[in-house]
C-alpha cells in the first residue's frame, strides 16, 4: 500500500469516528450548560469555595472572574515549580529557574502549553501532576466556559447577564472533561503507554553504552494534554516517544481525542439557539478548512525531491518511522488546526511549504475546529464579521442568530481579532531587532525568520508546537513568550465576553427577507472567503519573506 494511500485511509478513520460523535456529544455538552440540577461533588465544591451557583453573572463579572481564576492559577504553578525539589514526589528535579517557571506558568494557564525545557529532567512528577496536568484541565474548562457564555449571548435577549462562570467551569470539568479523561486513560495503558511512579534506572544498551529510563504517570496527563487542546509533553519528544505514543493506533487514537470536542461544539451551539443547521454550517467550514491543511502538508511532505527523499518515499527527516510521513502530516496538520501543540514529528524538518501550511494553519486564529472551546467563540465572531460585510455589500442591516450586528457589536470584534495579530508580529519584529533576540536565532535567513515567526505565532495563538531550531530558551524569549501568551489568551475573552454581553442586551429581531440565510453553502463559502482574506492580508508579508523565500530558493 502507497504512503498517500495509508494516509489517506487514516484521514478516512478519523472523519467516520468523529462524525459518530457529532451528535450525542454535541447533545451532551448543551444538556450540560442547560441542566439545572447540580450533581453532589459540584454543590460540595460550591460549599468549599463560598460559590452560589444560582448566581446570574453580567459579562464584566463573568470576565474578572476568569481572570482571577488565571491569575491564582499562574501563581499557584509558578510557587509549585520554585520548590518542587523540596516537595513530595521530586524524583530528584531541582527547582525549576525563575524565568522558565514564569514562562511555564504562563504556557499552561493559558492552554497555549509551550515548553522551553525537557519534561524528564525538568519537572518533578509531583509538578507534572498536580500543577501541569491540573492546568490542562483547568484552562481547557475556562476556555469551554467562555465559549458559552459566547453562545448565550445570542440566545438571552434585554439583559447583559451571561450565566456563572464557576458552574460553567466545575461543570465542564466534572462531566465533559473527567469522564472522557478516565476512559481515554484505560485505552492508552492497554495500548501500552505508561502509568506509574518507578524511579528514573540505567540500563546498559545492546551497543554497551548506558541510556537513562524514566517513568512517570504519563497516560492520564496524555489523554487531557490531546482532549483539552494542551499539547505539553511528559516528555521532550512529545508524541513522538514511545512512552507517549506507542504505536499507530495510540497515534490515530490522540488525533481523535484532539479534534473530539472542538469538531462537536457546533452541534452544541446549534442546540443551543436551537437551529442545528446553524452548527452544521460553522462545521463545514471547520472541516473544509481541516481537509485542505492534511491535504497540503501530506503533498508537500510526499515529494520526493533529492536522492534521499525518493528513497524514503517522502520528506522523511524528523519523521518518527512507527507512523511514517502520512502519520506526521496528519497528526501536524490537526495539532496546528486546534490550539493543542501536540507533535509526532519535527515540525522545523518540514518542507518549506509544509511547514507555511502550520505557521498558516495557526495564523488563522486556531478556529477550524480551533481550542476547546476559543475555537468556537473565534469562528462566531468571525461570522458575524462575515454577516456584516455582506450586509454592507447589499445595504442593509446584517444580523446573525435573531441579532443585529451594530457598530458596538463590530468594535468588539475588530478589537478581537486585531490583539494577537499585533501581539505575533510586534514581538517577532522585536525580537529580530534587538540584539537579546537575534542571539538566540541560529539559523540566519528566511528560515530563521520563520522560526520566530513561528515561534511567537504559536505562542499568540495559544498553540505551543515549536520549529526548534530557535533559542526560545533565552531570557528574551522566555519573559517575552509569557506575555504575549497571557494578552493574546485573555485581551480576546474580554473582547468575546463584551461581544456576548452587548448581544444579550439586545430583543430578538425577526426574520425578513432581507435576512442573510447564514445556513447555507453561500454562507459556508463567504465565511471561509473572510477567513482567507482576512489572515491573508494580515499575515502574508511575514509568510513570503520566511517560508515562501525560502520554498522558492
Amino acid at each position: 500500500m502507497s504512503s498517500a494511500v495509508a494516509g489517506w485511509l487514516q484521514f478516512a478513520l478519523l472523519f467516520v469516528a468523529l462524525a459518530a460523535c457529532y451528535v450525542p456529544l454535541g447533545n451532551y455538552m448543551a444538556r450540560i450548560f442547560t441542566s439545572k440540577e447540580h450533581w453532589r461533588v459540584e454543590r460540595a465544591v460550591y460549599k468549599l469555595c463560598g460559590i452560589d451557583p444560582e448566581a446570574d453573572m453580567r459579562w464584566g463579572v463573568y470576565a474578572r472572574s476568569v481572570l482571577a481564576f488565571s491569575v491564582v492559577s499562574v501563581l499557584f504553578l509558578y510557587l509549585l515549580e520554585r520548590t518542587q525539589h523540596w516537595l513530595p514526589l521530586s524524583a530528584g528535579m531541582a527547582n525549576v529557574s525563575p524565568t522558565t517557571a514564569w514562562n511555564t506558568a504562563a504556557s499552561f494557564t493559558t492552554n497555549t502549553n509551550w515548553q522551553n525545557y525537557s519534561g524528564e529532567s525538568t519537572m518533578s512528577y509531583l509538578t507534572q501532576m498536580g500543577g501541569l496536568t491540573v492546568q490542562n484541565f483547568a484552562s481547557a474548562a475556562v476556555g469551554l466556559a467562555v465559549a458559552i457564555a459566547v453562545v448565550r449571548g445570542f440566545i438571552r435577549s434585554r439583559t447583559d447577564k451571561l450565566g456563572n462562570f464557576w458552574v460553567d467551569l466545575v461543570r465542564g470539568t466534572f462531566r465533559l472533561l473527567l469522564p472522557i479523561v478516565v476512559i481515554g486513560t484505560i485505552i492508552l495503558v492497554a495500548s501500552g503507554v505508561i502509568e506509574n511512579f518507578a524511579a528514573f534506572h540505567t540500563v546498559t544498551t545492546l551497543a554497551g553504552g548506558h541510556q537513562v529510563i524514566p517513568g512517570g504517570p504519563v497516560a492520564s496527563q496524555e489523554v487531557i494534554k490531546e482532549l483539552g487542546n494542551n499539547g505539553g509533553g511528559f516528555f521532550n519528544a512529545n508524541s513522538a516517544h514511545p512512552f507517549e505514543n506507542p504505536n499507530p493506533f495510540t497515534n490515530i487514537f490522540e488525533i481523535f481525542l484532539l479534534l473530539l470536542v472542538p469538531f462537536c461544539l457546533p452541534r452544541t451551539f446549534g442546540k443551543l439557539v436551537g437551529d442545528n443547521k446553524q452548527g452544521y454550517a460553522l462545521l463545514a467550514v471547520m472541516v473544509i478548512i481541516w481537509a485542505a491543511a492534511v491535504g497540503g502538508i501530506s503533498f508537500f511532505e510526499m515529494q520526493h525531491a533529492g536522492a534521499a527523499a525518493q528513497l524514503a518515499h517522502g520528506a522523511a527527516e524528523g519523521t518518527e518511522t512507527r507512523f511514517g510521513t502520512p502519520g506526521c502530516s496528519l497528526f501536524a496538520a490537526s495539532t496546528t488546526v486546534t490550539s493543542t501543540g501536540a507533535v509526532n514529528c519535527f515540525h522545523d524538518s518540514l518542507t518549506p511549504f509544509g511547514g507555511a501550511i502550520t505557521l498558516g494553519d495557526m495564523a488563522l486564529g486556531e478556529i477550524t475546529p480551533g481550542g476547546i472551546g476559543s475555537g468556537l467563540y473565534g469562528i462566531l465572531i468571525l461570522a458575524i464579521v462575515t454577516v456584516f460585510v455582506a450586509g454592507l455589500m447589499v445595504g442593509r442591516t446584517p444580523e446573525y442568530i435573531g441579532k443585529k450586528i451594530r457598530p458596538a457589536e463590530m468594535k468588539y470584534a475588530a478589537l478581537y481579532f486585531l490583539t494577537t495579530p499585533l501581539l505575533v508580529l510586534g514581538a517577532a519584529g522585536l525580537s529580530i531587532g534587538v540584539k537579546a533576540g537575534q542571539a538566540a536565532i541560529f539559523n540566519p535567513g528566511p528560515h530563521g525568520l520563520t522560526e520566530v515567526m513561528y515561534a511567537f505565532a504559536s505562542m499568540g495563538n495559544n498553540n505551543g508546537s515549536a520549529f526548534a531550531g530557535l533559542g526560545t530558551a533565552a531570557t528574551w524569549y522566555q519573559v517575552t513568550g509569557g506575555i504575549v501568551m497571557l494578552l493574546s489568551r485573555f485581551a480576546p475573552e474580554i473582547f468575546a465576553l463584551g461581544l456576548a454581553g452587548s448581544l444579550a442586551r439586545q430583543a430578538p429581531v425577526p426574520q425578513s427577507a432581507g435576512t442573510l440565510d447564514t445556513r447555507t453553502p453561500l454562507f459556508v463559502g463567504m465565511l471561509v472567503g473572510v477567513i482567507l482574506i482576512l489572515v491573508g492580508l494580515t499575515y502574508f508579508p511575514a509568510l513570503a519573506l520566511g517560508p515562501f523565500a525560502e520554498g522558492l530558493h
